[in-house]
């Protein structure tokens, strides 16, 4: 995100829901829902991609052969495209600013790299400039990093933190919970060569104030978010990337948490680290 974006997001055409359930009253005691969403949550929605480069290639990653492969592709249930499973490989244990590092120089590697990357650039570090620099520099390659810090740093103005409800720091008032959290579903390799790789990840997004004051409560939104990424340094580093809508699931008939239910979650439950 950016998340921003966030989760960090670009405004492409939405996809199609059938229905939408909205809460009754309003989760947080705001004022009433409207059926778009707030101005602030589509400034938010612009974020972490208005500065990066669209490119998209279609190539359906395969799985390997293994014993009993060709038994299994007689098998009309069998998925037409890999599917997204641990892999036996240990999962990196090296760790820059919280952020895991050090990925393996494979497709399952860039693919972990991706998804990690997704979950940091959704965060609410990218909320706060020194966060953000620190995250631009250590994910993205040195070339992207410089090209853009200034954008970012206007994306993320200090009208546009006033709006999510964050200070200039990017701070929540006293009691409230800022959320911005990214949850991959998964990930599929669109391109790979020997030191670049193009990687999909489909994630869930989180963002929004939990407050009993708040007027933007915590929703979701499903996006897809791809990685151009380049073998640098010792590292997969992202050179480029874009973000659509969708695909996302009907809504079900969930109840909303309250303000307090979704603050103790998030202060409860600690986010993963990802790899194949």
């Amino acid at each position: 995100m950016s998340p921003g974006d966030e989760q960090g997001y670009t405004d492409y055409a939405e996809t199609g829901q059938t229905r939408t359930r909205l809460p009754d009253p309003d989760p947080y005691g705001g004022a009433p829902r409207r059926p778009h969403r707030s101005s602030s949550r589509s400034l938010i929605t612009v974020v972490g991609v208005v500065v990066l480069l669209i490119a998209a290639i279609a190539f359906a990653n395969r799985g390997g052969d293994s014993p009993g492969e060709d038994e299994a592709a007689s098998r009309t249930d069998r998925p037409t495209a890999s599917a997204t499973a641990a892999s036996g490989t240990r999962p990196v244990e090296t760790r820059s600013a919280g952020v895991p590092t050090g990925f393996a120089h494979t497709e399952q590697g860039a693919q972990s790299a991706a998804s990690n990357y997704a979950v940091a650039l959704g965060s609410t570090g990218m909320f706060n400039k020194d966060g953000r620099h620190a995250l631009l520099r250590l994910l993205y390659t040195a070339e992207a990093a410089d090209r853009l810090q200034a954008p970012m740093d206007q994306a993320y103005s200090t009208e546009l933190l006033a709006k999510m409800g964050l200070d200039a720091a990017g701070n929540p008032p006293k009691g409230d919970t800022f959320v911005s959290r990214v949850i991959p579903i998964g990930t599929t390799v669109r391109q790979y060569k020997a030191d670049s790789a193009k990687v999909a990840v489909w994630y869930v997004g989180l963002i929004g104030m939990a407050g009993s004051g708040s007027t933007d409560p915590v929703t979701s939104s499903w996006k897809t978010w791809t990685f151009d990424l380049r073998w640098s340094d010792g590292d997969w580093k992202i050179d480029s990337q874009t973000q659509q809508n969708g695909p996302a699931p009907v809504p079900g008939d969930d109840r909303a948490a309250t303000s307090d239910e979704i603050s103790k979650a998030i202060d409860e439950y600690g986010g993963f680290t990802y790899a194949r």
